[in-house]
């Protein structure tokens, strides 16, 4: 069974990260399976947009509990070729050719922030919790950082890397992380105003429109892949060094890690 569900509605791919009993959190699966799902509507000329949402409770928790079990105890080089997937997700996302909305349905952490950031329009239920918490585990938000800087500004995310503190959705919309925090109950309603928007344009002046947007910031696509080697080696040095192991092995078994001892 597929970890992401692709729903056509009309013109508009639904991606549906699928797995609600873990809040959608990532192991090699989902990474492989939104992947997948991504390059396929980039292929359909029949979609005009995309959106990205999770079932259940939660957008996306970040890095699931067995899988970062299995990554604390691999290699720096495995953890690097698996950094790499999880890199080359975001930068799918985020040079998509077709304008993306992330409908951010509950608690975004992480990586799922990452997600938020990668999609070009992003609303949120005004309840929803998010959090950038990598260094409470001895870690940094290495291969989604371009993204989350372009999405919020170095000011901010210079706070929330080093504070790994929770914030609210009227939080995330003061700092640009998202376009609207609605009632849970509008949520989809709000959604649908964007969708409107979205396939009353021209679908080749979109995709241009979209690169120049990117490009006029500073971010082309090519010399984002060197970009993500550096931060996938980044992040498989921390996961294999001393403080990463702790972090991560303090995590797994529901202890403090030394630096709280």
């Amino acid at each position: 069974m597929s970890a992401v569900e692709l729903v056509r509605k009309g013109a508009v791919a639904h991606l549906v990260m699928n797995r609600p009993e873990v809040h959608n959190a990532f192991d090699d699966g989902l990474i492989a399976d939104l992947t997948a799902a991504i390059d396929d509507v980039e292929r359909d000329a029949a979609v005009r947009a995309v959106v990205l949402t999770g079932a259940g409770a939660s957008f996306s928790a970040g890095a699931d509990l067995r899988w970062m079990r299995g990554m604390a105890a691999a290699s720096e080089a495995d953890n690097r070729a698996d950094s790499l997937r999880l890199a080359t997700l975001m930068r799918r996302l985020q040079f998509l050719a077709k304008p993306t909305v992330a409908r951010v349905n509950g608690a975004a952490f992480g990586g799922g922030v990452g997600l938020v950031a990668c999609c070009d329009i992003a609303i949120a239920a005004d309840g929803v919790r998010f959090a950038l918490s990598e260094v409470k585990l001895g870690l940094v938000p290495a291969v989604i950082s371009p993204y989350v800087v372009g999405a919020i500004g170095l000011r901010q995310a210079r706070r929330l890397f080093v504070t790994g503190e929770v914030f609210d959705a009227p939080a995330a919309l003061a700092m640009g992380l998202v376009h609207e925090a609605v009632p849970a109950d509008d949520l989809d309603t709000a959604v649908e105003r964007v969708l409107d928007l979205l396939t009353k344009g021209g679908p080749v002046a979109q995709a241009e429109a979209k690169r120049l947007a990117l490009a006029m910031g500073g971010m082309e696509a090519g010399a984002m892949v060197a970009t993500d080697a550096t931060n996938a080696a980044l992040i498989a040095k921390m996961r294999v060094s001393a403080e990463g192991q702790d972090g991560l092995g303090a995590f797994l078994e529901k202890r403090q890690p030394s630096w709280l001892a």
